[in-house]
């Protein structure tokens, strides 16, 4: 059984139900987060309620909860449910209007639902042995950087990566790497760890960042700038890396083999750092 949250109530996931005429149904209109939690702690917290915060303010929909408020309903939900590691989806939209307009109404109530599953990372095979990925123009909209609920084109990009027995999509746009259709992408290139910069091209991930601070911490040679397309085919190894996928090497990218086909030193280092950091941060709940 897995207990939701919806606009101040509790109640199993299969009993939830919003109005059709939710703009979020009807438009996208909303914003999201994707919260871990490990061993029953929640990873980063305000992190991500200032990832949401941020989105809320650029769509111009009031945020229903002050930030304590939002830390309550997130820890209680993580202790609703079941499983020690979770990941937790949290929605607000912009709420149920009487008429369908593309304008913002006034004076609605937004639409506030949480749900937990278990969260399930990459198995010890898996990362040792890497995934495949595609590559695709990046044809999505210019506000990456805003986690919204209308996700129809990162949908597609996916699908293209699964129709082909991949795990990822890896995205370019005009000539530059921005990241996967649902994770960062990370390029090795003569010993160097390469990354974007944070833009609107781009979601500011949470994982994103625990990466480049290992990275620094430990001495890890990194760079954060633009990415060529060029350097991502040649590169030595490539990663993705999300809440989920954790630390994940791309070892196949559109059907040829990234360096020498199978995942490389690099990797391997910041995969072993990232696990201890899982173990004696994530799982204290720092």
């Amino acid at each position: 059984m897995s207990v939701c949250y919806l606009n101040g109530d509790w109640m199993e996931l299969s009993e939830a139900r919003i109005s059709p005429m939710d703009r979020g149904f009807l438009f996208g209109d909303g914003a999201y987060e994707v919260l871990p939690a490990y061993s029953g702690k929640v990873f980063r917290l305000d992190e991500h309620l200032r990832r949401l915060e941020n989105t809320l303010s650029n769509l111009g929909l009031p945020n229903p909860m002050s930030r304590e408020a939002w830390r309550d309903v997130v820890r209680s939900i993580v202790a609703r449910n079941p499983w020690p590691d979770q990941s937790i989806y949290l929605q607000v939209t912009r709420g149920v209007a009487e008429v369908r307009t593309h304008a913002y109404p006034a004076e609605v109530t937004p639409t506030v639902f949480l749900m937990s599953e278990a969260l399930t990372t990459p198995s010890d095979e898996v990362r040792a042995e890497g995934v495949s990925a595609v590559s695709s123009a990046d044809f999505r909209w210019l506000r990456c950087d805003l986690k919204t609920v209308s996700l129809l084109a990162n949908c597609m990009l996916k699908q293209l990566a699964a129709e082909q027995g991949c795990m990822e999509t890896v995205l370019f746009r005009d000539g530059f790497l921005t990241e996967g259709a649902a994770s960062s992408i990370f390029v090795v290139h003569d010993g160097v760890l390469r990354v974007p910069p944070k833009s609107h091209l781009m979601l500011p991930g949470i994982t994103y960042d625990v990466v480049l601070e290992l990275a620094r911490d430990r001495g890890m040679p990194c760079q954060v700038r633009e990415v060529l397309e060029e350097e991502v085919r040649a590169a030595d190894e490539l990663w993705m890396t999300s809440s989920t996928k954790e630390v994940l090497p791309i070892t196949r990218l559109d059907g040829r083999p990234v360096g020498k086909g199978k995942p490389g030193p690099m990797a391997a280092q910041m995969g072993e750092w990232y696990q201890e950091f899982k173990q004696e941060v994530m799982r204290r709940g720092g």
